[in-house]
C-alpha cells in the first residue's frame, strides 16, 4: 500500500478502499506462494484504484525483510512446544513441519537452525501432516 501511494500520481491512498485492499492482499498471498518456489514474483493489478495500473517486482530477499518480524514471532510457539513437551532439542529424531507458513524457505531454515541442523521431513505434504 505504501509503494502504491508513493508511485501513484498525487499520492493516492488505498486505506479507505476495502475492495482494492482485498485485491492487493489476494495477489500478495499468491506472490508469497510463488516465492516459496522461485526467487522473484511479480504483482500486477489492472485498475487497482481509479483506473491506475500497478506492477511490482518482489524478490525473496525483500519479502523476507518485510516479513522478518512475523517469522521471528512464529518461533515462539516452536519454543513453547518444546518446553511443554519436556524434550531437549538434541533428542529430536524427526522434524515434521505443518501449516502454510512452513512453505516459506526462510522459516524452514530458522526452524532447522533452532533444532540444531535437523533437516525437516520434506516428503510429507504440510497439509496432510496435520491430518496424520
Amino acid at each position: 500500500m505504501q509503494d502504491f501511494k508513493r508511485k501513484s500520481r498525487r499520492g493516492k491512498d488505498l486505506a479507505g478502499n476495502q475492495r482494492a485492499i482485498k485485491r492487493l492482499r489476494t495477489l500478495c498471498e499468491r506472490s508469497k506462494r510463488t516465492l516459496a518456489l522461485f526467487t522473484q514474483a511479480t504483482i500486477e493489478i489492472d485498475s487497482l484504484l481509479e483506473g491506475i495500473y500497478c506492477s511490482y517486482s518482489l524478490s525473496v530477499a525483500r519479502f523476507e525483510g518485510l516479513c522478518m518480524d512475523y517469522f521471528r514471532n512464529s518461533m515462539g510457539p516452536v519454543e513453547k512446544a518444546l518446553r511443554d513437551s519436556g524434550i531437549d532439542k538434541k533428542n529430536i529424531h524427526e522434524l515434521v513441519l505443518a501449516c502454510g507458513l512452513i512453505r516459506i524457505p526462510k522459516v524452514q531454515a530458522m526452524i532447522q537452525e533452532f533444532v540444531i541442523g535437523k533437516e525437516p521431513n520434506k516428503p510429507i505434504y504440510p497439509d496432510e501432516a496435520v491430518a496424520f
